[in-house]
């Protein structure tokens, strides 16, 4: 993981990454203001990046709860949260050890947009163990992944996997297969709803 860790340090300092848009997705939009959408409450935001969708979150009434490992990353956040005048937390800290960073719950909603599908299969336990305790019976999961293996030792977010880890504390709602963005790579992209069991 020190390596993933200093990909993406170098990732924020050097340059824009390109999965940091600064653009909420629409399936967290229509999660949060689309028709059965819940009331704001406590989110989560796993991988949260620079903080847009914490702070999309925190505009739209939830007191939201970012944590990503580049710290240069979560400064950004703070200065983005600053900038639109709303209350976020950050925390500078790996994803995989929620309760070591004071990570507490219940928590109604938890995004992770892009980070599931990095973690390597040996520190998956430790994510979702830290997700379950994070959240109580009828939360929301909003999780998005590349089905295909991502990284060094992490093998992406095929459905499989998901329930492999997950299952066990949430059931999959629905599944939404994404466009490739990249033709002839196959990265198999996908959204999953899940709930709190």
């Amino acid at each position: 993981m020190a390596w993933q860790r200093l990909f993406y340090s170098a990732m924020y300092r050097w340059g824009r990454p390109r999965w940091d848009t600064g653009i909420t997705p629409p399936e967290l939009v229509a999660a949060v203001e689309g028709a059965g959408a819940p009331p704001p409450g406590r989110a989560l935001d796993l991988g949260c990046g620079t903080g847009t969708n914490a702070v999309y979150l925190a505009r739209h009434g939830w007191e939201a709860t970012g944590v990503d490992f580049v710290p240069r990353a979560i400064s950004r956040a703070r200065r983005r949260a600053e900038a639109a005048g709303v209350t976020a937390r950050f925390l500078a800290g790996d994803v995989t050890r929620l309760p070591e960073l004071g990570v507490t719950g219940p928590f109604d909603l938890v995004v992770d947009i892009g980070c599931f599908h990095g973690i390597p299969a040996a520190r998956r336990g430790g994510y979702a163990s830290g997700v379950a305790s994070a959240t109580a019976p009828g939360a929301k999961m909003l999780l998005f992944g590349f089905g295909r293996p991502f990284t060094r030792g992490a093998p992406g977010a095929p459905e499989e996997e998901v329930r492999r880890w997950l299952g066990g504390w949430f059931e999959i709602v629905e599944v939404l297969r994404g466009e490739e963005d990249h033709p002839g790579e196959a990265r198999l992209p996908a959204w999953y709803r899940l709930a709190r069991r």
